[in-house]
């Protein structure tokens, strides 16, 4: 039985994971209680319906991505269909600053035995010079 797409009411938040915006639901009820998330121009809540035609605007990173929503769904879809959700109008992402790409790498990891030793390597320095 197909489903009548104009009687579907679902949060925006479920939407927004359905629409593969964010990886999960828990992050996108985090943007929206943080504010990042408005549908027509006013800060969106989790719990509110987004309706066909409503511009959802999401902050993120720097950049503000602009959604029209042309389908709602309440289940999860394929990656090729989910874009069909919504039509993107958001203009294009800026290039990440030097200094930003820098700090978005993972910790350089100290290799073994370089810097001041463990407390096993002061042990068995010990054992060493109180033998001789």
């Amino acid at each position: 039985m197909p489903e009548n797409r104009e009687t579907v009411e679902v949060r925006v938040d479920k939407w927004l994971q359905i629409a593969r915006v964010f990886k999960t639901r828990s992050q996108a009820t985090d943007a929206c209680v943080a504010g990042r998330v408005s549908i027509n121009g006013a800060p969106s809540k989790p719990h509110r319906n987004p309706k066909i035609g409503d511009r959802i605007e999401i902050e993120r990173d720097g950049w503000t991505r602009v959604l029209v929503v042309k389908q709602l769904r309440d289940r999860a879809v394929p990656k090729a269909q989910a874009a069909e959700l919504y039509e993107d109008q958001s203009p294009p992402r800026p290039p990440l600053d030097p200094l930003e790409r820098l700090l978005r790498r993972p910790p350089v990891l100290r290799a073994r035995g370089s810097g001041r030793p463990t407390k096993r390597e002061r042990r068995q320095i010990g054992r060493l010079t109180d033998k001789e």
